[in-house]
Formats: structure tokens, sequence, C-alpha cells
């Protein structure tokens, strides 16, 4: 009950900041944009895919190259959106009620964690909109549709907790930010050394440890285990190191 307490106040602490309000329209105005260019696009090769037997469909053509984009635009501002969940607090020295009330380290962490998902699950539920409004002058795949959303919403729970353990490491949010996307961006390239005339062995590692790797198969609508245990691990190690390091600030204060 504690945890949908603190995870409430967060949203709506995001809700009242301008640089959630800021970041959520600039995203809109973003993807609408490129939406628009999709559908542009596809409507001058419409004519030769008619004439292509088993050609794709707009799911493929529209939807998940937005989807696509987003995942990227999310990775930038991600950052910006979890610098402040814990460093803010640590900064204020607001972290101290936090300590003083009858909650465990496990219902903060978690707490923040579900009110940021929440922002971000609000986020994505805006971008989901413009594919499904294809529906109204076509058909559109639900199946590669959800397939991809899914994975959506995997990689980015995966970004706010990420965010959330490098925004208890430090009492700067800016720091916090930076160190996050820098981690993410990591995760997001990595496999590109796989590519760099690596063994087998080493490319078979970085590519597993591939943030987008994983999410490309959810874009081909193949869901499958190792891809959802993946991000499954990445996000609760990522929460239990965040829990684990505010427990050791708590004591050292």
């Amino acid at each position: 009950m504690m945890i949908l307490h603190i995870a409430m106040r967060e949203l709506r602490s995001l809700f009242l900041s301008p640089l959630a309000w800021a970041i959520l329209a600039v995203l809109q105005f973003i993807m609408a944009w490129l939406f628009l260019i999709q559908i542009e696009s596809f409507l001058q090769i419409q004519p030769r895919l008619a004439a292509i037997e088993g050609a794709p469909g707009l799911t493929s053509i529209i939807a998940i190259p937005l989807l696509d984009t987003a995942a990227f635009l999310l990775l930038l501002v991600t950052p910006l959106l979890s610098m402040r969940l814990i460093s803010e607090e640590r900064r204020s020295q607001t972290i101290n009620l936090l300590f003083s009330a009858p909650l465990s380290m496990s219902e903060i962490i978690l707490g923040k964690y579900l009110g940021l998902l929440a922002f971000l699950g609000i986020m994505l539920s805006m971008f989901l909109l413009m594919p499904l409004s294809l529906y109204i002058g076509g058909n559109i795949d639900i199946g590669l549709l959800a397939a991809a959303m899914l994975g959506l919403l995997l990689l980015v729970a995966s970004f706010a907790a990420v965010g959330l353990f490098m925004s208890t490491l430090t009492e700067q949010p800016l720091i916090a930010a930076v160190s996050s996307f820098g981690l993410l961006l990591l995760l997001w390239i990595i496999d590109w050394a796989g590519k760099a005339g690596q063994t087998d062995q080493a490319s078979g590692l970085f590519t597993y440890l591939s943030i987008r790797g994983h999410f490309e198969s959810f874009t081909r609508g193949a869901i499958s285990s190792i891809d959802v245990v993946y991000y499954l691990l990445l996000i609760v190690t990522a929460l239990v190191m965040s829990i684990r390091r505010l427990d050791a600030y708590r004591l050292q204060h």
C-alpha cells in the first residue's frame, strides 16, 4: 500500500514538473511528424507494393519503424526523467523524511520506480494511438504491433531501472542523467564490438548484452523467453542494487 502511495506521489510530482511536460510535448511532436512522413512514404510506394505477392503491410512499413525511433528517443529522455528520483531527495535532504517514515528501502525504491514507469506508460500509450489510427484506413497486424509494444515496454522499464540506480549514486541530478545515458548508450551499441573481429565467444556475449538486439526480436514479431528474461534480469538487478545503495546511504547518515 505504501508503495502505491509513493508511486502516486512520484507520478504527481512528474506532472508538476515543467521538464516532464516539455519532454512529453517535444516527443509527441517528433513522433507525430515522423508518423506523417511514414504515411506519405507508404502512399508513394503503395502501387508498387500491390504488385508484389506477400509485400509488407502498414504495420511493417509505418508502425514498426515508428516504434523503433521511439525506443531511441526514450533512451535519450528517460535519464532526464529518472535523474531526480533519489539524487534530488538527497540534495534537498528530504530523503531523511523518507528514512524516518515507517518505510523499507524496498518500498521507497519500488514506489519511485513504479511512479516513473506509470508516467512512461502514459507516454507509450499516446505513442500507440498513432499506429492504431491506421485502422481507419487500412488493416494492421495486431500480433506484430502487440509484440513490438511489449518489447518497447520492457525496454523502457529497463531504462527506468538503470536510471533509478544511477540516481542513487550521486546527489547531483545532472551527473545521474549523464551517467545513465552513458551506461544505456553502451548497452545500446555494445554488440558493435562483437562485429569488429572478436572471437565467436566474445561476439556472442556482446550480442546477448545488447539491449537493442533483444528489442529487435520483438519488432520482428518474435516473443522469445530469452529476450524477456534478459530485460527482467536487467530490471531486477538494477532495482536490487538501488535498494542496497540506498540502504548503505541510510546507514552512513
